[in-house]
């Protein structure tokens, strides 16, 4: 952890933002993924969270070449993969603009924007009304 960040960039989804580090990966054998000081396997246990996450280093068969390095706060596990797959998305573009194409073709460059809707007055959330008596 030394060593300086190649690239620094940011990843949002719903409540949860992740800000990622990439590095030149680390001795032999695969790149690591750390977030919050601890690794991808105790932070996301799900393999399917741990896969979103991923996915962009697969994809451009860059997962061997970095070490990234992630602080993550807000949302949930699902928005906080999310994010993380968003940022190393980024990261890896401001790397390498050639990657562009294919990680834009995989959707992996769009922002969700799907947010939680605001609660109304007189309701019980965004949209459910209180229970209707007749009498």
């Amino acid at each position: 952890m030394a060593d300086k960040p190649l690239t620094q960039t940011t990843g949002r989804r719903k409540e949860a933002v992740a800000r990622v580090r990439l590095r030149p990966s680390s001795g032999e054998g695969p790149g690591t993924i750390t977030v919050n000081k601890r690794p991808i396997s105790e932070y996301f246990p799900t393999e399917t969270h741990r896969m979103i996450v991923a996915e962009p280093l697969k994809l451009t068969s860059t997962d061997e070449m970095y070490d990234v390095d992630v602080t993550m706060h807000g949302g949930g596990v699902t928005g906080q993969a999310g994010a993380l797959r968003l940022g190393i998305a980024r990261a890896l573009i401001e790397l390498d603009p050639e990657l562009r194409a294919t990680l834009k073709k995989a959707g992996f460059l769009t922002r969700d924007a799907r947010e939680k809707e605001s609660k109304k007055y007189g309701l019980k959330k965004a949209r459910k009304a209180p229970q209707y008596s007749k009498r």
